[in-house]
């Protein structure tokens, strides 16, 4: 990444309109140029943890960290329960609630790993592009149950149903390439129906490889999200009173105090611009508040079959290739 400095160009947020730097003429004027692109461009990795990921996409057009975002939400593939076959189904839950809540479980398996059903495909698959599951409960009270116990726990035996009970079937050769733990459910603990005696679920769950443009149950990001980086000034001291109030106005950690009790801009990264500064009239005129216009904060969420900073690389090779396939036909023409 370079480190040189630039002039950041600002989007001033006054208290009833957002305005445009006057030397900056946005991008009505810009003519796209590679060599320009390629110098502006910077990523910078902030934190990349089991929480998820968060990084800087500085440099860009807005049309391009929109771009990435879509193709995270709806373009980068994983694997999900697309098709339901209810044998015996004695709850209290219909068959398409029941259903419905199968396909939104989240799987661990790599999508990478397994390819596309096609129309020729089979109703049942193989073993390249699909995984098979079966849920078998049976809820029954417990023999040990005394009549003064109010524990359901302590009166019925699986009558709750969890996504731990689902049990994989391997199609050929697929137990030598996968184990179990390696295509289930993410979570073992996602409650999916509550059971009574005589209550009883039969299903078998046919998994495939989809895209988020098609239903949500394909989307690998739980959330796929960027901001503009906030950038805050001091026009004059503020200390005292008014500077835990100018404190108040911000996110925590935002604005800072220190010994002699002036206020001063701690980090300005994680502040909302609620521009809840501009309601009282003695600390209205103490800070300019602005977003640099080409800074993405982007905040990335893995669902868990795929890292974040993995999907952020797939979403690239997706635009790749999108890229590639419109100059094709270009040229073809």
């Amino acid at each position: 990444m370079s480190t040189s400095r630039r002039k950041q160009p600002l989007l001033y947020m006054e208290e009833y309109r957002v305005k445009q730097d006057p030397q900056d003429y946005g991008l009505a004027d810009e003519v796209f140029n590679m060599e320009v692109f390629k110098s502006k461009l910077q990523i910078a990795i902030v934190r990349n943890d089991e929480d998820g990921l968060e990084f800087d996409l500085i440099g860009v057009y807005p049309a391009i960290a929109n771009a990435f975002r879509r193709l995270m939400l709806s373009d980068v593939p994983s694997m999900a329960i697309e098709k339901v076959y209810i044998y015996n189904n004695t709850s209290i839950i219909q068959d398409e609630v029941l259903a419905h809540r199968m396909g939104l479980l989240p799987l661990r398996a790599d999508p990478r790993l397994f390819a596309y059903r096609t129309e020729e495909s089979s109703e049942t698959g193989t073993e390249q592009d699909t995984l098979e599951f079966e849920l078998k409960v049976k809820c029954t009270r417990r023999k040990d149950a005394g009549k003064d116990q109010s524990n359901f726990d302590d009166i019925y035996k699986n009558h709750k149903v969890y996504s731990g009970h689902l049990k994989w079937l391997p199609k050929g050769k697929q137990a030598q390439i996968h184990t179990e733990t390696g295509v289930g459910c993410i979570h073992d603990d996602i409650l999916i129906a509550q059971l009574r005696p005589g209550h009883e679920l039969d299903l078998r769950l046919v998994a495939v490889k989809g895209l988020g443009r098609d239903h949500a149950k394909f989307s690998p990001v739980a959330t796929a999200t960027y901001r503009l980086l906030p950038q805050i000034k001091l026009n004059r001291e503020v200390s005292g009173k008014d500077a835990y109030l100018l404190q108040s106005c911000f996110s925590p950690g935002v604005i800072g105090i220190d010994e002699n009790e002036c206020a001063y801009v701690k980090d300005a990264r994680y502040d909302s611009c609620s521009r809840n500064v501009y309601r009282y009239p003695q600390i209205n005129d103490s800070v300019t508040l602005a977003r640099v216009r080409d800074h993405y904060i982007f905040t990335v969420e893995s669902v868990g079959a795929l890292k974040p900073e993995v999907i952020f690389l797939e979403a690239v090779k997706v635009l790749k290739q999108k890229c590639r396939s419109f100059i094709d036909e270009i040229e073809a023409e």
